[in-house]
């Protein structure tokens, strides 16, 4: 007889049970379930599978142009999962889901890091209506963090503040008559949109010159029915100060910016008197008095990261941002820097638009700008950091 081969021990099936043996406990037992969303279900391998509404289309979305030093944030904090699951499922249009989620979460967590779960489910309420709930919630904030809760306002109320943007420019060099970099940059963004503030804090120097063109470009914008925002008042009137004497008829000019300073700020007696001595020096009739062009309180001047560069017009976007691509926006950020998102306004975003914006800030990131995400609710806040927009991004989150 041939001799059999001898005998060796089979391997465990898939099932994880010995051939002829006793099935292994420790592979059977089921895996445990992660708190909020598991890895597997994070919108970067597979839509979010739910029974409540439709899944996430992601077919043409990829993440090809993420840089290897801008990575998707991974954490495994609860309230972090939380955060997540709620800012995707928002994103979904599942709100009902939403709030049960947030509704428990703020139940849990009452203090410390839970408090941007309360934030997101304020913004929740605000976004869908519920005032009474908003109040209730309110009062129960207040006890939980002892300070002043968020205020109700309703979503729609920033839409019409934002219908009038005014683009911000920030003066370069002096305010000389050969300082032609300076007004053409003025004028470039003139024509972007006649509604202006013209930051001139970083001016030190003047002349008669420079000041004629400026008032030139002042007309030219309320031809177009615009109007130029002068910032930098104080620090404007004191440098034109020296050059104006009563009793020379010289750097007209300056004379003529002085009153129209006077006329912006509301100075009625000073700009009769400076009217007066006008026509006594120049021999000419000074401009006259608009009580309608008076300006409010002058704002603050705006803090750019290189103080030299134009900071125009904010991209704006708004409303429910559904399939957007954002193709005009690496165009503005080719001509701004640093490149402004306003987000002020924007009710919800989806995955796919998320992703594209951010697939747009890390190409404009790698040209060295300062990128700013300025004013998103809560919930786009957190989706934001899901697709891992701030690593490229300085995200300035809404106030209450």
């Amino acid at each position: 007889m041939v001799a059999r081969p001898a005998a060796v021990p089979r391997p465990h099936d898939a099932r994880g049970t010995a051939a002829g043996g006793q099935p292994d406990d420790t592979l059977n037992s089921p895996p445990a379930v992660p708190v909020g969303l598991a890895r597997e279900d994070l919108p970067f391998s597979s839509p979010v599978p739910t029974a409540d509404g439709p899944p996430l289309d992601l077919s043409e979305f990829v993440f090809s142009e993420l840089a290897a030093e801008f990575q998707i944030e991974t954490e495994s904090d609860p309230i972090d999962a939380e955060a997540e699951e709620a800012a995707m499922l928002f994103a979904n249009g599942q709100d009902d889901v939403v709030r049960a989620l947030l509704e428990n979460s703020t139940r849990v967590h009452r203090s410390g890091a839970g408090e941007r779960l309360w934030l997101m489910l304020f913004d929740l309420f605000r976004m869908t209506g519920k005032k009474v709930p908003f109040e209730t919630l309110a009062v129960d904030y207040a006890q939980s963090f002892e300070k002043s809760p968020p205020i109700w306002r309703n979503a729609a109320a920033p839409v019409a503040a934002q219908a009038k943007v005014l683009g911000t420019v920030l003066f370069k060099g002096d305010l000389t008559g050969d300082n032609d970099a300076g007004f053409e940059i003025l004028q470039s963004a003139l024509k972007k949109s006649p509604q202006l503030r013209l930051d001139l804090s970083k001016v030190r120097q003047l002349d008669a010159a420079g000041c004629e063109r400026l008032l030139a470009m002042l007309q030219q914008a309320r031809r177009s029915k615009g109007e130029i925002d002068l910032l930098g008042r104080d620090q404007l009137a004191t440098l034109l100060d020296r050059r104006i004497a009563p009793a020379l008829p010289e750097n007209r000019a300056c004379w003529l910016l002085k009153l129209e300073l006077c006329q912006l700020r509301g100075q009625f007696e000073l700009f009769e008197e400076m009217a007066i001595d006008y026509a006594v020096n120049f021999e000419i009739s000074p401009p006259s008095w608009e009580f309608d062009r008076v300006q409010e309180a002058e704002p603050s001047p705006l803090i750019l990261a290189a103080a030299d560069h134009l900071l125009a017009e904010a991209y704006v976007i708004k409303g429910e941002v559904k399939g957007t691509r954002f193709g005009d926006l690496a165009a503005y950020a080719a001509a701004n820097d640093p490149v402004l998102i306003d987000c002020s306004t924007v009710t919800r975003m989806d995955f796919l638009s998320a992703g594209a914006l951010l697939n747009v800030l890390t190409t404009v990131k790698r040209t060295g700008r300062q990128i700013i995400v300025r004013h998103p609710n809560h919930l786009l806040a957190e989706l934001f950091r899901v697709v891992g927009l701030r690593a490229v991004a300085d995200v300035d989150l809404a106030r209450n």
